[in-house]
């Protein structure tokens, strides 16, 4: 019997070995988390020639890109750089177009795996993160055990000179006892006006809507959704999570629609409030709920508007710091909510006639995730964790007032909190939390923002998690931006491995130089632009600049707007087409979207736009479809430049009657 059982622990031995030694990898790199940045950061590594293992904690990739977002919050397209750009540039080709800022998950997956197979990259799906092992301020090791059914025998171990962290929670940073904070500070910690609480006008409940199960009685309890919550001060700091959603993709193709069914859990008091909240309305519709942007195909991206929608306020606190289980919980509920708001609106006879047939039109796309019953498997988890690293963003960096020269990346959306909370003010209920801010041209986000503090961790940069407070973080935490700083991210970490410092030593000017020259990492020609504001611009008549904001979308930073019907004439423009190399160029002018002045003041919107284009000795009339381009590039053409010669463009405003801007030029090299 002592012979066998030594027999059995010398077998056990021995398989136990093994299973190690199969399971242990090795990389220059280890990216955590497949979200849009992760894959991006993956690719940019093996394109600077790196080994790559990217490892992702379920079977989803590409974040909220491929999760529903199809809207995408873009805030200035001059910020979207790089491979970011080059994603959108992507989407528009399977779309016939330049580029494509609106689109399918399906779409964006497809894309996604483009950079995939083009790198070799196989991501390892349904592995969590387990452990961190760190020396001497480094991490040397992580184990990663399986989603699925965790085990100690499919346990995975990685070592890597690099690590970065591309999850949305952070896991990884928090592992390796890097400094970070959840929630909202103080306006006093860092001497902002926006953060902490916030009791606003947006996403907001009118005046009058009870918040009691019996209206005006207090004793008979709060509706669902509602906290016991009291308001705190304007800019008190707390440890409250702006809400999760999901971003809903939709159709009302009647050949590609799954209808909404009753969820299994469905709890129809969960939207009481909904109802009290629709009566405050006139005459309601279905869209008054939500933010309903079509996409292709006659799809959806839904999002939260207004004071009862997508949002679930309130339920979210405990995620960025829970275990697996209680995240899965969480987004469960997130998950019967969300189906559950739609089936009520479609089914529940408290609701009007005209919103419940408006309803019934619409279901759950065949062809969208069709393992996962064609719901995305992807909670919009909008903050989590944020790193305090070696710096700190804050709105001061949003609103140009801190700059920083370490920049390797851009963002431009409006400082944007949701709410954090739902609570009884006055006998009223209202939500709290919700911010939005904008009105200022594109700033710069620090490396160091993506770096911990050097005496914490010396071989980790988290893009996605980055340090910046509460606000900052509500500007920056957009999905192009994320690729950009993945893209940085990657590169830095590449220096890193091949000079073997720490990445808070490598040469940022060099990163930066890199990123200007070969941005797609391929060795092409960069794009040239040419704004309004750079040397190389002349304008004759009136001169006012209007800046980019919600009212309307410049390129970088301003643009010059032709409206004869209000002594705002322009008579002539001319941008000169500098290039360093002769050869062909594909010619672009951008046409700044100015929706806002046409519903807010109803000017005219031209349809065509006269220019003149002179390469040489050649010059050649062209018109503008203006109109039709509102908001994106108008191919001009293709055509030869030489530094040699004087290439203009002459924008012949004084042929005009209508309003138009007068923004900017690129040129793409086609050689």
């Amino acid at each position: 019997m002592k012979k066998i059982l030594l027999f059995s622990l010398a077998i056990s031995v021995i398989l136990h070995s093994c299973q190690q030694e199969a399971t242990e990898k090795r990389a220059d790199i280890c990216i955590y988390g497949a979200t849009s940045a992760g894959i991006i950061a993956a690719y940019t590594a093996v394109k600077m020639g790196k080994t790559v293992i990217l490892i992702n904690p379920d079977e989803h990739v590409g974040g909220l890109t491929t999760g529903g977002l199809g809207q995408t919050d873009i805030g200035n397209k001059y910020a979207i750089t790089g491979l970011s750009r080059d994603f959108y540039r992507r989407l528009g080709e399977k779309y016939g177009e330049f580029e494509q800022w609106t689109f399918e998950p399906h779409v964006a997956m497809e894309v996604f795996q483009e950079y995939l197979d083009e790198a070799g990259i196989e991501p390892v799906k349904n592995m969590r993160l387990k452990d961190v092992t760190k020396e001497d301020g480094r991490i040397v090791s992580a184990v990663f055990e399986n989603s699925l059914k965790p085990s100690l025998l499919t346990d995975f171990s990685v070592s890597a000179d690099v690590f970065i962290d591309c999850t949305y929670e952070g896991d990884l940073m928090a592992a390796a006892d890097v400094s970070y904070t959840v929630g909202r500070e103080s306006n006093s910690t860092y001497g902002e006006t926006y953060n902490g609480v916030q009791l606003r006008e947006h996403h907001q409940f009118p005046d009058g809507v009870d918040p009691y199960i019996i209206p005006g009685d207090s004793t008979s309890g709060l509706l669902w959704g509602i906290s016991q919550n009291t308001l705190d001060p304007r800019g008190t700091g707390d440890h409250k999570v702006q809400a999760y959603n999901y971003r809903v993709c939709l159709t009302n193709d009647p050949d590609n629609l799954v209808p909404i069914a009753r969820p299994e859990g469905y709890d129809s008091t969960w939207y009481n409030l909904m109802v009290r909240y629709m009566g405050a309305f006139e005459n309601p519709e279905l869209q008054d709920f939500f933010m309903w942007s079509r996409m292709p195909n006659q799809k959806t991206d839904i999002n939260n508007w207004g004071g009862f929608s997508t949002d679930m306020i309130g339920e979210n606190y405990q995620y960025p710091e829970g275990d697996y289980a209680l995240r899965k919980d969480i987004i469960d509920k997130h998950e019967l909510y969300t189906k559950g708001l739609f089936y009520f609106l479609g089914n529940d006879t408290r609701v009007p006639e005209i919103i419940r047939s408006e309803m019934q039109k619409w279901g759950l796309p065949k062809d969208e995730y069709v393992n996962n019953d064609h719901w995305s498997p992807q909670l919009y988890i909008r903050e989590a964790r944020r790193m305090i690293g070696a710096y700190v963003m804050t709105e001061h960096n949003c609103l140009g007032d801190s700059t920083v020269n370490d920049a390797v990346g851009m963002a431009a959306y409006t400082m944007d909190s949701h709410n954090c909370q739902r609570l009884v003010v006055n006998d009223m209920v209202k939500n709290e939390g919700d911010v939005q801010i904008g009105g200022f041209p594109p700033y710069d986000v620090a490396y160091r923002s993506l770096t911990p503090k050097k005496e914490e961790c010396t071989n980790l940069l988290v893009p996605v998690c980055l340090s910046a407070s509460h606000i900052a973080f509500g500007s920056i935490r957009m999905e192009p931006v994320f690729m950009v700083l993945a893209q940085s991210a990657a590169m830095a970490a590449s220096m890193a491995v091949e000079k073997q410092i720490s990445v808070q030593d490598i040469n940022v000017r060099e990163l930066q130089q890199q990123l200007k020259h070969n941005p797609l990492l391929d060795n092409t020609s960069p794009e040239i632009v040419i704004d309004n504001s750079y040397a190389g611009f002349s304008v004759a008549g009136d001169t006012s600049l209007y800046n980019s904001g919600w009212q309307n979308k410049a390129y970088v930073k301003n643009f010059i707007l032709h409206n004869p019907k209000s002594q705002k004439a322009v008579d002539s423009a001319v941008f000169h087409l500098n290039v360093e190399k002769k050869g062909n160029y594909n010619v672009y002018y951008y046409c700044t979207s100015i929706w806002w002045y046409y519903h807010t003041y109803g000017i005219e919107v031209a349809e065509f736009v006269p220019v003149k284009l002179l390469t040489g000795n050649s010059k050649t009339s062209i018109e503008i479809a203006y109109h039709e381009n509102s908001g994106g590039w108008a191919l001009l053409g293709n055509y030869e430049l030489s530094p040699e010669a004087d290439n203009m463009l002459i924008v012949n405003a004084a042929e005009v009657p209508k309003a138009f801007g007068i923004d900017a030029v690129l040129l793409k090299s086609t050689n």
